[in-house]
This record gives C-alpha cells, structure tokens and sequence, in this order.
C-alpha cells in the first residue's frame, strides 16, 4: 500500500470470465475451498483407522470429534446428528478458516493499480466576451449555445486517479458471501422442518385459530427473513471492521505494536464461525420440532 491507506467496504473486481465479475473475495474463498478439500482427501488416504491417530490426524479427529459433540449436544438425537452435521460442520471450517486467511501476509496488502476516471475534470465554462468600445461603454456579446458535441466534450473527465485493488481479500469480509451463507442456512432450516413435519410445519407461519396465534405466525414469517440480514450483518461487520482495525493499527505503528490484534482477530474469527454455526443449529433442530410441541 505504497500509495496510502486502502479501505473498501466491497469487494474488487480483478477479472471477468465470461462477462461475469470475479473478485478478490471469491479468489481467496477458491484457496480455503482448495485448502479444506486437499485436507480432506489427505487425510482419507492416510487414515488408518487400526492404528493410533498421532500429529495431523489426531488434530483433524479432536476437531470432528468436537464438532460432532457440539452437535449431539443441541439435538439429543443421533438421527438429527448425522443429518445437521455435515452442514454445521462446513459452516464452522468454511468460516473460520476464511476469517483467518485474511490475516494471512499479503492478504489485502500484494495487488495491483488500476486507472479509474475522475469526476473532478475541468470542464470549460461559456464566458459572455466583453468587449470595450471606443466611447468607453462595455458591449457582452450573446454566448453561443453549445452544440451536441461540445457538450459531451464539457462533460468528459480530463484526469484518472490510480486506485489500488487487492489480488486477495477475506471471502466473509464480502457482504455478498455472508449473504450467500446466510440464505443457505435459512433454506436448509425450511428443507429439515418440512422433512420432519411434513405440511403442518406451515402452521407455524400461518394459524388462523385466533387471531393472536394469526399475529405470531405473521411475526415468524417474518422472522425468517431478518434472520438473514442478522446472520449476514454480524458476521460482515466483525470480520470487516477487524480489518480495517488491523489495516490502521499496521498503517499508523511499527510492526510490533499490531501483534496482540492479529492474536484478538484470531479468536474473534473463531468465534463468529462458532456464533453462525451454533446459531444455525439451534434453528435447524427448532425447524424439526412440531409447532404443538413449542
């Protein structure tokens, strides 16, 4: 960031492929997509289940084997388990490991400049002549209308500014991803209530019994929808605001003085995967339950 201090609350674009933008978010969500998958295929061709799991393995087991817990834990029911862990599980790695790799060296800071069109160009005004005439009177001629062209002339930006464009940023820095993530979360909740409760799971949204339990219902569908924008905006705005805290305490200090941050920024990455992935458990288990049984 040789040119100064860079903060953009969206995600840039460094390519198109196929006339779609591709951003810097998507890029390092490809990387940790690539790094769990390695991971995984890793680990199920090096496992052997009849000896002692040491190093690597016993990591990748004491996470599973916690994860799994976590889970049991909420549902109380083995069925329920193995059905929503395979989803929360995804949630916590995926997440976490996203909010780390932002803090990754390089991450935010390695990219390249690109000329953008300023707004700030000098257009030419039309300024009357004034003429002076020999008897001491002043004479302003009429100003000439500007033609079609002139006008697109006038209105064309004279300078470009360079602005800088990270090869990498943080997938759940991106408002885009945590939405994405969000709307997921509610539609598998949808998919697991109907699985279980089949049609009466609707008569959580609509109960016209009485009109109280009208209101409620009304209240819940609509609580289906700012569950999105709670769970996209929590985990945006951590994940973006530790950033551009780390991007000024890097900016403004020496290199020692950001250390104890990145270590805060680490447990509050963890943390707010946890927060996503409890969150969408405890509705996912909720969805599950026969509105009789509230």
């Amino acid at each position: 960031m040789a040119a100064g201090l860079h903060i953009s609350i969206s995600a840039e674009t460094i390519t198109h492929i196929g006339g779609f933008p591709f951003t810097n978010s998507m890029l390092a969500s490809v990387f940790v997509t690539g790094i769990i998958l390695a991971t995984a295929v890793y680990f199920y061709l090096t496992y052997k289940p009849s000896s002692k799991p040491q190093g690597f393995h016993n990591i990748i087991e004491m996470i599973i084997e916690s994860l799994y817990g976590l889970v049991q834990g909420v549902t109380q029911s083995k069925k329920k388990t193995e059905l929503f862990f395979p989803y929360i599980a995804t949630f916590f790695i995926f997440i976490c490991l996203n909010n780390w790799f932002g803090l990754l060296p390089g991450v935010g800071s390695i990219g390249f400049y690109e000329e953008e069109p300023s707004n700030h160009g000098t257009a030419q005004s039309i300024v009357p002549v004034v003429q002076a005439a020999e008897d001491g009177h002043v004479q302003q001629e009429e100003p000439e209308m500007p033609t079609a062209a002139a006008a697109e002339i006038e209105s064309t930006p004279t300078s470009t500014t360079k602005v800088f464009v990270p090869y990498l940023r943080a997938g759940t820095a991106d408002l885009n991803m945590t939405i994405a993530l969000a709307i997921i979360s509610q539609i598998m909740a949808q998919v697991f209530g109907f699985s279980y409760v089949g049609f009466s799971y609707l008569k959580k949204f609509f109960n016209f019994s009485n009109p109280i339990m009208t209101f409620v219902g009304l209240l819940e569908l609509m609580g289906e929808f700012t569950k999105v924008v709670s769970y996209a905006f929590r985990l945006f705005g951590n994940v973006f605001a530790g950033e551009v805290l780390l991007i000024v305490i890097t900016y403004l200090t020496k290199v020692v003085v950001p250390m104890p941050f990145y270590g805060l920024e680490l447990f509050v990455g963890a943390i707010q995967a946890l927060v996503f992935a409890m969150l969408s458990l405890v509705f996912f288990n909720t969805a599950t339950i026969s509105h009789d049984e509230h």
